[in-house]
């Protein structure tokens, strides 16, 4: 290894993995403390599939609601979460490699929801923030960052469930890249975009599907893209060290894949499989997984989109 690889590893690490780790103690701690009682917090996010639904033929309203009645997409690229994974990648368009350090800041935010125990409606405010940097250039240089902000709005009825959000999305280089690269073809890219899926729980497995289309882009691209995929959630293990008894953080081993295509780029499948574990409790609705993943396809953030990639990681994704 070089020196200079070196030093971004450690970089890396500092940068990324230290302050999840960090964040993992926390969390641990947070999560075995999280209620005095016995009783499991109602998480419609991923006890929905259980068949553990509170059902009492009377709907209420409430503002300001801790989950959703959607669980958000495990392996979709474009999720809002907060991570920080290590990828190797390889632009396959012009055959050249380089080590990215990818993060995510961002979150479905409840505004209001009208259900009877999880089936229902809800409506939130969505953000998101995606970075990537350079970890073999000197000063780690950033790449590329993403910007979204929307309104889903998303519904639930026993292993049924769905979302439609209209969002805004800009994509913007770094500063450090332009000034290595000033021959780059930068475009000013934005749209928004109008997304419906449709969810199906099965026990342990999560099927889902649907589209989106653009009601307004700039440069004029086409406007399709269809979208797919499958979760599959193993059983819990406890985890003896991690709480008095009664009490454990659980394991749950899991494998999800996210399939889209869009028409601006020909229908060109571009495939994200995750793979690892998750970390929660059946009192607190924070979660956090360990995955590796495998992408192939046209790179999913914005002024590289029309850059074909292949990429292996591993990364930290934490859920609220």
């Amino acid at each position: 290894m070089s020196r200079r690889s070196g030093h971004s590893l450690i970089e890396t690490l500092f940068k990324s993995v230290l302050p999840c780790a960090i964040a993992l103690l926390m969390l641990a701690s947070g999560i075995v403390r999280a209620e005095d009682d016995e009783t499991p917090i109602e998480d419609c996010r991923y006890r929905a599939q259980d068949g553990n639904q509170s059902s009492s033929n009377n709907s209420s309203s409430q503002w300001l609601p801790a989950d959703d009645v959607f669980r958000p997409l495990m392996a979709d690229p474009k999720q809002p979460q907060f991570f920080a994974s290590y990828q190797t990648t390889e632009v396959r368009t012009s055959g050249s490699q380089l080590n990215v350090g990818s993060v995510g800041f961002g979150e479905n935010f409840g505004l209001w929801t009208r259900r009877d125990g999880c089936n229902g409606w809800q409506v939130s405010l969505l953000s998101g923030i995606f970075s990537q940097f350079n970890m073999d250039a000197p000063s780690t240089d950033l790449l590329n960052t993403d910007f979204v902000v929307g309104i889903p709005i998303s519904w639930r009825q026993g292993p049924f469930s769905a979302r439609v959000r209209l969002y805004h999305q800009s994509s913007h280089l770094g500063d450090e890249f332009l000034l290595r690269n000033p021959d780059f073809n930068r475009i000013n890219l934005s749209y928004e975009e109008v997304e419906a899926l449709l969810s199906l729980d099965v026990k342990w497995v999560r099927m889902y599907g649907g589209g989106g289309y653009l009601i307004h882009r700039q440069p004029a691209f086409d406007r399709s893209r269809a979208q797919w995929g499958m979760e599959l959630r193993g059983p819990e293990f406890a985890i003896p060290f991690l709480g008095e008894t009664g009490r454990h953080v659980m394991l749950v081993p899991v494998l999800g894949a996210d399939f889209k295509a869009i028409e601006q780029l020909s229908w060109t499948l571009n495939t994200n499989v995750v793979a690892g574990f998750e970390m929660s409790s059946s009192r607190a609705r924070r979660r956090i997984r360990f995955l590796i993943s495998y992408y192939n396809g046209f790179a999913p953030y914005g002024q590289f989109a029309n850059l074909k990639v292949e990429t292996i990681g591993a990364g930290i994704y934490l859920t609220f």
